[in-house]
């Protein structure tokens, strides 16, 4: 049975954020507080990385990556 190729690309896109996540939470790594917008974080030649938080049954973590804002939480 073939996996359709939306599928293959699902698992990898989960595959990637759950990596970026990873290291988003790894010890030692500095913790920026503060909260920007998208739109904040995307001007700031940023982009924004969504990952699932805990064991994955809907919470999930938005950061921006990158630029300005790096390491900061989007709202």
């Amino acid at each position: 049975m073939r996996k359709s190729s939306c599928t293959v690309v699902a698992a990898v896109a989960v595959w990637i954020l759950c990596a970026a996540g990873a290291e988003a939470a790894e010890p030692g790594a500095p913790v920026l507080l503060g909260k920007v917008t998208a739109t904040e974080c995307i001007e700031g030649d940023g982009v924004i990385i969504i990952s699932a938080a805990g064991d994955g049954t809907g919470s999930f973590t938005t950061l921006c990556r990158g630029g300005a804002h790096d390491g900061q939480t989007v709202t």
